[in-house]
């Protein structure tokens, strides 16, 4: 299958070649000063996927695929990752990746989807919701975090985040992201879930600089200072977690739904996963999100 760009060229890429259902359109659009990687599938009612640190767009081939049956699906590189790549812009925020993501909405001419983040990206989609509640008609926030008081294990792992930022400068991160990962389940196990399937995806996309690497994990270990009033959003929320999160990060979980006060929210556990949820059990992943975006959509069969 090739790819039809936005400036006109065709390709071919491994991820994509496997990939069965609708037609993938994929291109860059101009977003807030970058150009922007996006991929986009089927149609119908838009669902946007949200990537975590050092992953990309392939990390949602299987979900593009799959929901565009009945669903526009739209996956995208965030700044500074995949072929997107970096920007002279210092600091990155998450506010700022929030702001690209609402200038991709815009050019893509995407109203009101439902937004899943998983890690980082719910992080971007909890701060893209607070800003225009109204632009949003639900939200799946998988494996992530809120602002405000860690538990231990959440404290652990975000002194981790910095100190790999930190590591990065002398160490290439594809490898530290290997160790983080084989460290993580013999600590705790399958917590980091399925290593190869993850070291795969990080070892295929375009290297990130080090300096890109340090941006993007400051900005993520800053979020949970931030000042984000989530009670403005009254759309659906589902929270989602993988089962063999050790108890810190199910706190963790809880305080993402305890965060919308206003909004209906589900939390679910993903059985047999670790903490690339969509990754691990992509078969229960893809079930619960298909079930979740049909009641948003209003389809009474859901």
């Amino acid at each position: 299958m090739s790819r039809a760009t936005s400036d006109g060229s065709t390709g071919e890429t491994a991820h994509e070649a496997d990939r069965p259902g609708a037609t993938l359109e994929a291109g860059y659009v101009e977003t807030n000063g970058i150009r922007t990687y996006y991929e986009r599938r089927g149609n119908g009612p838009p669902v946007v996927f949200v990537h975590g640190v050092v992953m990309s767009t392939t990390m949602w081939a299987r979900q593009l695929a799959t929901l565009s049956d009945e669903f526009t699906t739209v996956a995208y590189d965030v700044r500074g990752h995949g072929r997107t790549g970096g920007s002279p812009v210092e600091p990155y925020s998450i506010a700022l990746f929030a702001e690209d993501l609402d200038a991709l909405l815009t050019a893509l001419d995407i109203e009101r989807p439902v937004l899943c983040g998983l890690s980082m990206g719910g992080a971007v989609v909890q701060t893209y919701a607070a800003r225009h509640p109204e632009r949003v008609a639900g939200l799946v926030l998988a494996d992530t975090f809120t602002p405000g008081p860690l538990p231990l294990a959440g404290r652990l792992a975000f002194a981790n985040i910095r100190f790999l930022g930190f590591l990065g400068r002398y160490v290439d991160y594809k490898r530290l992201n290997r160790l983080q990962m084989w460290v993580g389940n013999r600590l705790a196990s399958g917590w980091a879930g399925d290593e190869v399937t993850v070291q795969t995806l990080v070892d295929s996309d375009p290297r990130l600089p080090s300096h890109e690497f340090s941006k993007v994990t400051r900005a993520t270990a800053a979020f949970p200072a931030t000042d984000l009033d989530c009670s403005g959003i009254t759309a659906p929320v589902l929270v989602l977690y993988a089962a063999h999160a050790p108890a810190g990060a199910r706190e963790m979980a809880v305080a993402v739904a305890d965060a919308f006060p206003n909004a209906p929210v589900e939390c679910v556990a993903v059985p047999d996963a670790g903490h690339a949820v969509n990754l691990d059990n992509p078969s229960f992943f893809d079930r619960t999100v298909r079930a979740f975006c049909r009641r948003v959509a209003g389809r009474v069969d859901a």
